[in-house]
């Protein structure tokens, strides 16, 4: 069978699945009532979490890792969303959601946007054209610049503009990148870099035993942007950094084939990583599936996972194939002369 075959008969099984899934549980024909629900136990999730937080009933350090795992639910909604696979004839409430999934989760750019780059992401996966896993620095030769990139997604665009060759280059970036994120990702990482700058000067200060008498405005408008880190910021660079770690590791890049869906990803789920798939719902799981049958919601995925799981390891889908971080996502095991982006 060659590799076209191949994608054609792994989708045919795994949308038989899903068929017979929701034969089998009718329920599941609601797509549009169980996104909004998922969404809502998802807000609720971290408001609830949040309050308690806000009432000192919850340490900032369970806080945070629990608002991240509701805010990983929002990320695969706002994944189907981009699909339209919710609300495809509501409008108002598709784009509703689409507005609630990005106020959940303020540290990525605009999800109006991201349509455009997920969808040339599909088009042109593992290419230099695939701006989306592109700035996620995937083909990137791992190194501390890649391990901050992949988490920070504001110095990802301060290095990408670093590196461009020149100064129209730079201004390009830099005005795609702050259009992008205008106006949540903006906020978010402002208010990110504040929190860290702030307490990182007020620690060398002590330090070096010359504490800062900080004015009370300054120390009321910290203890909000303390909350506000505990409760909103500091869970999505969390979640956007284990997001970031799996995706731009199970994804190939340069030497592959365009269009061939067998070489775009890989299943990706050591043991070792199973506390970053916490933090971005299984996606090592899942996302490759994704790729064969890509109008399936992401709960459906889930379900059929050990069906399309066989059928593509069956069918030469790499599995665990953790050499990607030695070859730069590179497919070819053996040629590693592509090793730079």
């Amino acid at each position: 069978m060659t590799d076209s075959e191949k994608t054609e008969h792994i989708k045919k099984v795994v949308t038989a699945e899903g068929v017979a899934l929701r034969k089998r549980h009718p329920i599941l024909n609601h797509q549009n009532a169980i996104g909004a629900m998922i969404l809502f136990i998802s807000l609720v999730g971290m408001i609830a979490t949040a309050v308690l937080y806000i009432n000192h009933q919850l340490s900032a350090w369970f806080a945070i890792p629990i608002i991240a795992f509701f805010a990983s639910l929002t990320h695969e909604l706002e994944h189907d969303l981009i699909h339209w696979m919710y609300f495809r004839k509501k409008p108002w409430a598709h784009h509703l959601m689409m507005g609630l999934v990005w106020l959940a989760r303020p540290s990525t750019i605009n999800p109006w946007k991201r349509r455009e780059l997920h969808f040339n992401h599909h088009k042109n996966s593992g290419t230099e054209v695939d701006l989306e896993e592109r700035a996620l620095t995937n083909g990137e030769q791992w190194s501390i610049r890649r391990l901050i990139a992949i988490g920070d997604n504001g110095l990802a665009v301060l290095f990408r503009i670093i590196s461009a060759s020149n100064w129209t280059v730079r201004k390009v970036i830099f005005k795609r990148a702050f259009m992008a994120y205008f106006p949540l990702g903006i906020i978010h990482w402002s208010l990110w870099y504040i929190f860290l700058g702030f307490h990182a000067v007020d620690l060398a200060a002590s330090l070096a035993d010359a504490p800062i008498a900080w004015s009370a405005t300054t120390l009321n408008i910290m203890h909000v942007i303390n909350i506000l880190t505990v409760v909103w910021i500091a869970p999505n660079v969390l979640r956007t950094f284990c997001l970031h770690f799996v995706t731009s590791n199970m994804h190939y890049y340069g030497d592959v084939e365009l269009g061939n869906v067998i070489q775009q990803t890989q299943v990706l789920t050591p043991w070792w990583m199973t506390p970053f798939q916490l933090f971005c719902f299984n996606f090592g799981s899942t996302h490759a599936i994704h790729h064969f049958v890509v109008k399936e919601p992401f709960y459906i995925r889930q379900m059929t996972a050990p069906v399309a799981h066989k059928v593509m390891r069956d069918m030469g889908v790499r599995f665990n194939d953790v050499g990607t971080f030695k070859r730069a996502n590179r497919w070819n095991v053996n040629d590693l002369s592509e090793s730079k982006s």
